[in-house]
């Protein structure tokens, strides 16, 4: 296995007495589509700023495609397409204008590619920045971050304000224009709904640490809720892996990181649950705000997925 596209050992970093990451560890392999999920507010956006460069670490260490952002930011924005959900673009420039003018500063920049690009997102080349609708301008910010052919592409909640149906649009150009070509994808994003289908591998962010790293399929198989009898699981006390417990009378939910162990232990007490399967959205619900009949969410379970 080759170098990993993006490595994060043991990052940490405060904002005075508020500790917004500690000791974050994740690893992207080149070619994912990775998906960095979190709260707003969890540290998805200071983890960005920090793999392009724009924020110091307070401690940890970080490569990006084998380079050191502290060090090595200007060749790290060549070589990576950066789009965020507040990118502020010149509004008095046409379309065409600010697509020269970014150019300029990529010396791999394929005019070709710009071109097929303005045409496929339906952009208006004399129109004015400030006047194209929302879907338009992220269009654009897509356009700007692809055209020069980036290896890595680090999306910080590209979606965020827009409509359902912008939204839905602009992750398909995602998955033809990004997937299809083999380039590393870094999505960070809290609609977890719209990330499912395109997502190789999550990592779940929570309070500064990644909860849970997975690949999507595996997060699917392993995360499940088991509803049993109230009276089965108070004799059988918690089960391995336990996220969440949700009371419901007679009858009570419990969500399960590990549900090979959990069915073990239930059939070792004679019980048989039902099984429910979970949408990514529930299951980042389980990690960030789920809450067992202890002292809360389980402790962090990381793993390297290739």
């Amino acid at each position: 296995m080759g170098e990993p596209a993006i490595d994060i050992q043991g990052l940490a970093k405060r904002f005075g007495a508020a500790s917004v990451l500690d000791d974050l560890t994740l690893a992207v392999e080149p070619g994912q589509t990775f998906a960095f999920l979190g709260r707003n507010g969890a540290g998805k956006t200071t983890t960005i700023r920090m793999l392009i460069g724009l924020l110091k670490p307070d401690a940890g260490q970080i490569r990006v495609l084998g380079l050191n952002p502290a060090r090595d930011a200007l060749e790290i924005r060549r070589r990576v397409g950066f789009m965020a959900e507040d990118q502020t673009m010149f509004g008095w420039m046409r379309v065409s204008e600010i697509v020269s003018f970014i150019s300029s500063f990529y010396p791999t920049w394929d005019d070709a590619l710009a071109r097929s690009y303005l045409q496929r997102f339906e952009l208006p080349p004399k129109t004015r920045v400030r006047d194209l609708s929302k879907g338009q301008t992220a269009r654009l910010a897509l356009l700007l971050a692809l055209a020069h052919r980036p290896e890595l592409v680090i999306l910080d909640d590209p979606t965020l304000g827009l409509d359902p149906i912008m939204r839905k649009e602009f992750i398909r150009d995602v998955i033809e224009h990004l997937q299809g070509s083999g380039v590393t994808v870094f999505f960070s994003s809290h609609l977890l709904y719209e990330i499912e289908p395109v997502a190789d591998v999550v990592a779940i962010l929570d309070r500064g640490r990644i909860v849970r790293q997975a690949a999507t399929e595996q997060l699917r198989d392993e995360v499940k809720q088991l509803i049993l009898p109230s009276a089965a699981l108070e004799s059988i006390g918690r089960l391995p892996g336990t996220l969440d417990v949700k009371p419901g009378g007679k009858r009570v939910a419990v969500v399960v990181e590990r549900v090979a162990e959990a069915l073990s232990a239930l059939e070792q007490a004679d019980v048989t649950p039902v099984i429910v399967d979970l949408n990514l959205d529930e299951i980042f619900e389980a990690y960030v705000i789920g809450r067992t009949d202890e002292q809360g969410p389980t402790q962090p379970a990381l793993e390297r997925v290739a």
